[in-house]
């Protein structure tokens, strides 16, 4: 009996756990969810989280006092005669120990410093475009996934009226009420959409694929919600010309970084301009002589002379200006560019949008019509069946079309509301602070 109850006790237990996980399993995947799940596994940004300490350390270290200098030596020892190599027996002969400590100004001491702020601020900025990236990235390949699935349950749907259709065809050619024309036409329209159906599977598959490449195997749950691809993040859709202007454009992650690397190679021209003045060395010394002899203490200043400035230490001056307009320049281009392409995106979704109402208002109601009326005329015997299933195919056509178009307007609303990262998706991390363009350096005369 007891043998009996536990066999029937694990087996129970057995089906229930069998039951039981693929319901956890298949837990539905939001797209928030998914973006989180990509930033998490990014490699992208566990590479940039370390370009980041990297600065941080380095701007630490850039401000100090270069590390003194140990100096050990030996002064005039002889090398012939009675006295050759004796450290003590020729008052000339001392042992000596020193240090020299080398002093940068203070102002070429804040200027490295201030070179590896800007480096901290272009590590951060990148790290801000790269999460930028993978939530864009990640929403488009979610957005992918979620409207191949909804065109196959759309083709599900109308695959089982078609089956439907074929099978009273048939009867009604055996019952002398049809015709085969009626058949064929059937039967052509159900193999047709077996085919559309499988191109479907095979973009739903690589969706899937496409998903996977952020997320890992989370990719093959289920998809929960829509995407909210009639509206930005935190923005008033009726102020959208100015919230994308020109100044707006400039907090941009990947902008932010060009932003910083100007002012980057600003710091090092006024570095370039501060080493027109030459550092000074202290240094001190103790020397030992033999004991019939006074010991003797050193000091000593090392000035640098600048011998040739016009051919050396300016020209290095002119090259680091030129690498300054560079930058700008860069910065500059990339700013016109960036706002020409996001004006662009910005027209196609509101034009999408208005587009994607027009089919839902107007051209699906009409196309629905049509294929209705279609079927009643085929009912009542004042049309053929060829005529029913165009009819129906052009419904089918026209919501794939719809279908097409919401999906073209959804991955440009993702283009346009990841060009910053949703920084509240992860954990309230703090976003990097946007460098502002510095004013021009002057060459010294």
């Amino acid at each position: 009996m007891l043998s009996g109850y536990l066999i029937r006790s694990v087996a129970a237990a057995a089906l229930l756990a069998q039951v039981t996980a693929p319901l956890w399993a298949t837990e539905p995947l939001s797209l928030r969810e998914a973006q989180q799940l990509a930033a998490a596994r990014s490699p992208q940004l566990v590479a940039q989280d370390a370009l980041v300490r990297a600065a941080r350390e380095m701007l630490i270290s850039a401000g100090q006092l270069p590390d003194p200098v140990l100096k050990l030596g030996i002064d005039n020892l002889p090398v012939n005669g009675s006295d050759s190599l004796s450290l003590t027996r020729d008052s000339s002969t001392a042992r000596r120990i020193g240090i020299m400590q080398e002093f940068p100004r203070q102002e070429k001491r804040q200027l490295k410093a201030e070179r590896f702020e800007h480096e901290l601020q272009r590590a951060q900025a990148q790290r801000q475009m790269a999460l930028a990236n993978i939530q864009r990235d990640t929403a488009l390949a979610w957005i992918e996934r979620y409207y191949a699935q909804n065109m196959r349950a759309l083709l599900l749907r109308q695959l089982g009226e078609t089956r439907l259709q074929v099978e009273g065809a048939d009867i009604a050619f055996r019952g002398g009420r049809g015709t085969p024309a009626d058949v064929f036409a059937a039967r052509t329209a159900l193999i047709g959409l077996e085919d559309r159906l499988s191109q479907i599977d095979r973009q739903t598959r690589s969706a899937s694929l496409l998903l996977a490449r952020w997320i890992g195997p989370d990719a093959d749950r289920p998809l929960l919600g829509q995407p909210d691809w009639e509206n930005l993040r935190d923005r008033d859709s009726r102020r959208l010309d100015s919230i994308f202007s020109t100044e707006q454009l400039k907090q941009q992650p990947e902008l932010a970084v060009l932003a910083a690397q100007v002012e980057a190679a600003e710091t090092e021209a006024r570095l370039a301009q501060a080493n027109t003045r030459s550092d000074w060395s202290v240094e001190a010394a103790y020397s030992q002589r033999g004991p019939s002899f006074s010991n003797m203490v050193s000091l000593g200043v090392s000035i640098p002379l600048q011998w040739d400035p016009a051919h050396r230490q300016k020209r290095e001056v002119g090259a680091k200006l030129a690498l300054v307009e560079e930058a700008r320049a860069v910065y500059e281009d990339r700013l016109q560019s960036r706002e020409a392409e996001v004006r662009g995106l910005l027209n196609d979704w509101q034009s999408g949008i208005e587009r994607v109402s027009r089919y839902t208002s107007q051209l699906l109601p009409v196309a629905g019509n049509h294929s209705e009326a279609a079927l009643t005329a085929y009912r009542i015997g004042k049309s053929d069946l060829a005529n029913a299933l165009a009819a129906r195919r052009d419904e089918i056509e026209t919501s794939i079309q719809a279908l097409t178009l919401e999906l073209e307007t959804a991955r440009l609303w993702a283009q346009l509301n990841y060009l910053t990262p949703d920084n509240a998706q992860t954990n309230g991390a703090t976003p990097a602070p946007i460098p502002t363009l510095p004013v021009s350096v002057k060459e010294q005369p």
